[in-house]
Order: C-alpha cells, then structure tokens, then sequence
C-alpha cells in the first residue's frame, strides 16, 4: 500500500522502493503510531470529521492492532514503506474504508515529528534510570572508600593524595550533569508537531491543545514549517549522549590503566574481562576497551544528524529520513554501555594496598610542605623554593620526603620542626583539606549525602 500513488503513472523500481523504505527503522515507532492515531482521530471526533461510533470503532482496532504487535500475532511487514503505512493499511483491512479517515487533516511529516518526540521521550526516561543506578553504585563504592587513599595525577603525573572516595565522587558529578542534561533535553523533545500537516497546517479546526495534553506532551510547536523540519531535539540528544560517553570513556580508560601490572590498583572481575587465544597468562578489561570504543561511534550519530540538517530548506526533506537510524543507534549503545559499565564497576576489586604504598611516591605530599611553612609566616613563593630543593635533595638519596631526617630539614629552613612528619603524611595531606568539594573524609560524606538527595528527589520532568 502506498498512501501516495494518484499522481503516479507507473510504479515505482522495486529496488528505489527499498531504497527510499524506511520501515526497517522506523518499525519500533509502531506504539508511538498507533497511540497518534488514536488521540488524532478524538482530535478528528471533535472538530466533525469522526462520528461518536466511528471514534469508539477506530480506536478499538487501534488498540487490537497493538496488542496484536505486543503479542507476536502481527508481524510488522517490509512490503509498506514505514510503519505509518503499515499501521493505516492494518486498521483499513480490519474496518474498511473507515480506516482511510484517518489520516483526514495529518501528513507523515507531522505525524512522524510526533511519533519520534513521543519515542525519544519514553527513550530519555530509560536512560535516566540507568544512570541513576550507575550514580547509585558511585555512592555505595565511594561510602566504602573514604579512606583509602589515592595519588591524584595532573599531565599524568602523581600530584597530591586523595582518597578513592573522593575520585568516584568526580565521575558521579559528571553523571550528574548528564542526568540534567537529559531532563533539560526532554523538555524540548516533548513539544506536540501534530496539526502542522506537510508543512502549512490543515483547513481542518483541529483542537491542537487537547491532542497534545491527551499525548502527554508539555506543549504544541508554533510555527507549523518548523513543527516539520526541526531536528534539533534530536542533535541535542545525540550531543547530550556523546557527553555521557565522553564521561564512561574516561572512566573506562583510567580503569584500563588502573588494571595493568605496573599500577595493579584493581582487578577487573572475570564476568567483565576475556583471556588471550595464545597467551594464557592474559585477563584483558575488554568491556572498558569496548565501551572507549562505543565513544566514537556515538560522537559519529551526532555528526551524522549534524551534517544531514545542515544545508536542508524549509521545510520537510527526505534526507531528514536519515535521522531515526543515527539516534536509535545512539540511544541502543548508551544503553547498553551504561548497563555493562555498572555491573562491572559494581564487582571491580580495588587493591587498597597499592593504592597507598604508591600515594607514598612520587612526592605528592610536596604543597603540604610547603603549606608547614606558610603556617610558619613563610610567603608561599619562598616555601615553594623550598619545598622543590627538599624534593630535589631526596630523590638524590632515592628517598621519599618522609625519609628525609629532621637535620636534613633544618638544613634548608631553621623553622621546620619535628611535627613535620605528621603535617606531610599522606592521611593529614588528605583530611586537612576539609573544604567543601575536597578529598577530607567528612567533605567527601556531605558530597555523597547531596549525592543522596539529588537521586532522591523528584528529577522527572
């Protein structure tokens, strides 16, 4: 069935039919179709175009027709062109001639703005949920690790101790972002098209705003050119899951190198790892190499809808076809990455010995020597001058600062006491730094309780 052959006098090549068919995409928008369908054709019921009985038969098969798909008893079939054929031409088979009413006052253009929206929609709230599970973990994982202490690095450099706690807690402020992000995003998703037809409305008085409230959505579009051409909410999207990836990458990459033997801070659990088909000593982090992996093909969805809208003229063209398959496949590989990389955080060892045997080099506890001595009326330029020669004069000796003796110290400032040693231990460097956002043992508690309340709160739009 075609819903648009009267101006054809021959049939279209079979194989551009393929080629321009877009129901091997567009078939999972099926509930988002018929659930239109209905709520357009009480819209219909409304303004005369439907009567009562016909309303109340429409709607009934339309419900049948989505059981029957829900149940396996109706199998979506790649003859139509995309589903919104394939779901009129079922209802027409089932009520006859009835069902050609339907599309009364409603083009594809509008009618699969709206299905997309609604889609996108239900998509976003998925995602949510499972980045607050993941947010979940963080906090549990992070609870446990108060005190266990970390280097941190700059330029890939050992820089000042911290705790484990306080690392995950990052990443749990970058989830953060992105569970608002998407909220954000959804609010503009949900903006109704239907009514604005192939480009320029309908002459039929379609009640607009009891569509959209009996659809669910916050709002109707404006202009009914761009209620068809608009793409934006699906390039924001695309954008705001590239960000989640950036952050999953990240975190994959640091458990890639936290699990190789020269820094041995976690194991991977077996479920997340595979071995090597000739090197049976080898436990490879495959689910964090795929997941970096994954990255760039989601930052390739965003390009692809990027460059499909970029040159386009009002209003709908067919290229805009292209943007359903780059945002599902989007949505298919958050989703699943989100998953993998919880169940694997969730059972990764860390190995909290390591750990701090190496806070304990690299002298990261270099500011707090100097810091001492700022304490002491020392300008901080001058302890930085210092506390440099003092790490300078202990890497000639292969020792660390803690190593250094207490003559040693005085030998390089007269105000240095033997309270040093306390002042630069890596716990001290740590639970000095007590501000708010900092790696202290209680800072890092509030930023876990806020943590608490904000995955508790109400975050649904």
């Amino acid at each position: 069935m075609k819903l648009w052959g009267g101006r054809f006098e021959n049939q279209t090549e079979k194989a551009a039919f393929d080629f321009q068919s877009s129901i091997h995409v567009d078939r999972r928008l099926y509930r988002e179709d018929i659930l239109g369908s209905i709520a357009h054709a009480k819209t219909l019921n409304r303004c005369g175009v439907l009567t009562d009985e016909e309303t109340v038969r429409v709607e009934a098969t339309l419900n049948e027709i989505l059981q029957d798909i829900d149940g396996g008893k109706l199998q979506i079939g790649f003859e139509h062109e995309d589903i919104h054929t394939f779901i009129e031409a079922t209802l027409t088979d089932r009520i006859g001639e009835l069902g050609k009413k339907i599309h009364t006052g409603r083009s594809r253009n509008d009618q699969v703005a709206t299905d997309f929206r609604m889609y996108l929609g239900k998509e976003v709230d998925l995602l949510v949920e499972l980045l607050k599970g993941l947010e979940e973990s963080l906090l549990s994982i992070a609870e446990d690790n108060l005190d266990t202490i970390l280097s941190g690095y700059t330029h890939m450099q050992k820089a000042q101790p911290l705790t484990l706690g306080h690392h995950l807690m990052a990443y749990f402020e970058m989830f953060r972002r992105d569970i608002e992000r998407l909220l954000d995003a959804k609010k503009r998703i949900m903006i109704m098209p239907l009514g604005s037809g192939a480009l320029a409305g309908t002459t039929f008085d379609l009640d607009r705003e009891y569509t959209c409230q009996l659809l669910g959505f916050n709002d109707i579009t404006y202009n009914s050119l761009d209620g068809v051409s608009d793409r934006d909410f699906a390039i924001e999207l695309t954008s705001d899951l590239s960000i989640v990836m950036m952050h999953l990458s990240r975190f994959c990459e640091e458990i890639i190198l936290w699990a190789t033997g020269e820094f041995a801070y976690v194991e991977v659990d077996d479920g997340f790892s595979t071995g090597s088909s000739i090197m049976p000593q080898k436990k490879n982090p495959d689910v964090a190499e795929l997941i970096r992996g994954k990255t760039g093909r989601v930052y390739g969805s965003n390009m692809t809808l990027l460059t499909v809208m970029k040159s386009l003229p009002l209003a709908y063209n067919k290229d805009m076809q292209e943007d359903k398959e780059a945002v599902f496949d989007a949505i298919d590989t958050v989703k699943a990455c989100v998953d993998m990389f919880t169940g694997m955080i969730k059972t990764i060892r860390f190995n909290r010995d390591r750990m701090y045997e190496a806070s304990e080099d690299g002298y990261t506890n270099a500011t707090d020597l100097a810091d001492y001595l700022v304490r002491k009326g020392v300008p901080f330029r001058e302890t930085h001058e210092i506390s440099g020669q003092i790490v300078q004069f202990a890497l000639k000796g292969n020792r660390k600062l803690s190593e250094v003796s207490l003559e040693e110290f005085k030998g390089f400032s007269h105000l240095i006491e033997e309270d040093i040693y306390s002042e630069i231990s890596v716990e001290t460097c740590v639970n000095k730094r007590n501000l708010i956002g900092g790696p202290a043992r209680e800072a890092v508690l509030r930023s876990i309780e806020r943590g608490r309340e904000f995955l508790n709160k109400e975050i649904g739009v």
